[in-house]
């Protein structure tokens, strides 16, 4: 009796541990064929682009496919670069670290060999990781890690034909990250305005208003109507190709080659357009005005793409802003800096910038503001103009009160963007604002610390005003 009691005992054990070894590889069986699939990761980069398109409120440029892809995702108002310049931004996106951090601190410089870039990343995730265009700042390109790249020279006009030539013919069935680059809209632009009539145009503030200038800025709504065609040629692409599981990321690396824009750390060089487009996870027509940086590209993607991010980096994931975009409120602050290009742009600077508040420190303020739009006014596209502005000056209290603006500058600037998003009013030396002022400068010089910003600028600096007519280049490459 007892005997059989046992074996019934032994018999009903078994059964349970087989039916829970059955339950269990079902599960397993189930979690495997419900793991999501990584989505592909298309992120495309305009060049010299500041907010000059429909959905961020100009009415100039003709942008339809740049608007089709704003309609059918989530559009960044207060999205920042880490620096205005074209290789120090880059570099901190396809590295998630300030300048500082990285050692891309100016202009031509790259990140440093021992800094982990974005490839590796996503690469370890499983991700074929490719590069078509301007990526990194030019032929930089090599030194990040790419899976595969091609065309980035300057100005080159087969990276994005390339890109949908290599996309249609891949065969690849790992998950994929592609980069692709367009020249549009920095200088050289094209050399007729393509249907934009100069005279019709309105104008941005702090711009001298002369038929030069209006002639140039038509010519500029050129190139982004050339950087519009590439945007809906690349994905018309993707979406025959790669299909719905993907997130398109669209960006510029900084404002637009025009006076106060790039080169400076007022928002119309630091602030940058931005559209996230993923079907069937973010709902379309939505916008936010979280404030993001570039530096937190690197980790969004690395998030999307199913990893964690390191903590150690500067930038972190706003991919919760992309699921759930009310309950994500992005950074408090935003720092950028800048520093030169060789011996043009020659003028260190550091800001942050809160919900409300913009401060700028001039490291050296007795330096003479330059860059290559007056330096350089017989090469460079963009400074063709400026003669005028400098003869208007002459004659024009307004124009004067810009052109002396734009060459000299103080120790300390603080503007109130609710009041003034243009950022013409410094509020530096108001007594009333001490408090604050000094708030931001402690909160500044305590980042710069943080992040090592200690290092000596590079290139000779410039004391006098006006272009350097029959001097030789010191930048024998054309620069970003």
């Amino acid at each position: 009796m007892q005997l059989r009691y046992i074996l019934r005992c032994a018999i009903a054990t078994t059964s349970l541990v087989a039916l829970s070894q059955t339950g269990a590889l079902a599960r397993d069986k189930n979690e495997q064929r419900e793991a999501p699939t990584p989505p592909n990761l298309v992120v495309f980069l305009a060049d010299d682009l500041g907010m000059d398109a429909a959905p961020w409120g100009d009415v100039n440029a003709r942008a339809p496919n740049i608007a089709k892809l704003s309609a059918s995702g989530i559009t960044f108002d207060r999205a920042f670069v880490a620096s205005p310049a074209c290789a120090p931004s880059r570099a901190a996106l396809l590295t998630g670290l300030m300048p500082a951090r990285n050692g891309a601190v100016s202009n031509q410089k790259p990140p440093r060999q021992d800094v982990r870039k974005l490839p590796s990343y996503l690469q370890a995730l499983g991700y074929q990781v490719v590069a078509f265009g301007k990526v990194a700042h030019y032929q930089q390109t090599a030194l990040y890690g790419f899976d595969h790249f091609e065309h980035d020279k300057f100005h080159d006009p087969e990276g994005i034909p390339s890109a949908i030539k290599w996309l249609k013919a891949r065969k690849d069935k790992r998950p994929l990250a592609i980069f692709v680059g367009s020249n549009w809209p920095h200088v050289p632009w094209p050399v007729s305005t393509e249907g934009y009539d100069p005279a019709a145009l309105k104008l941005p503030p702090k711009t001298v208003d002369t038929p030069e200038t209006r002639e140039s800025r038509a010519r500029y709504y050129a190139a982004i109507g050339r950087l519009d065609k590439e945007v809906g040629e690349t994905l018309d692409t993707v979406d025959q190709v790669l299909g719905k599981n993907s997130v398109v990321l669209f960006t510029s690396d900084h404002g637009a080659q025009w006076p106060f824009g790039k080169w400076n750390l007022y928002d119309t060089g630091t602030r940058v357009p931005m559209i996230v487009r993923w079907a069937g996870k973010v709902e379309p027509g939505q916008r936010t005005d979280a404030m993001v940086s570039w530096v937190d590209i690197l980790p969004t993607l690395v998030d999307l793409g199913g990893g964690k991010p390191s903590p150690t980096i500067d930038g972190r994931s706003f991919a919760p802003l992309l699921r759930q975009p009310a309950r994500y409120k992005g950074r408090t602050e935003i720092y950028t800096t800048h520093n030169n290009d060789g011996n043009v742009n020659v003028y260190p600077m550091r800001s942050v910038r809160t919900d409300r508040w913009k401060y700028i420190r001039n490291l050296n303020p007795n330096y003479v503001y330059t860059t290559h739009i007056d330096q350089w006014v017989k090469r460079v596209d963009s400074g063709k103009y400026f003669p005028s502005w400098r003869e208007a000056a002459q004659r024009d209290p307004a124009a004067k009160a810009i052109v002396d603006s734009y060459y000299r500058r103080p120790a300390e600037e603080l503007y109130d963007l609710r009041a003034d998003p243009n950022e013409q009013r410094n509020l530096a030396a108001d007594p009333h604002h001490a408090k604050l002022l000094g708030s931001l400068r402690t909160k500044l010089t305590a980042w710069r610390e943080k992040q090592g910003d200690t290092n000596a600028v590079e290139g000779s600096p410039h004391f006098e005003e006006g272009p350097l007519y029959g001097l030789p280049d010191p930048t024998a490459k054309p620069t970003g």
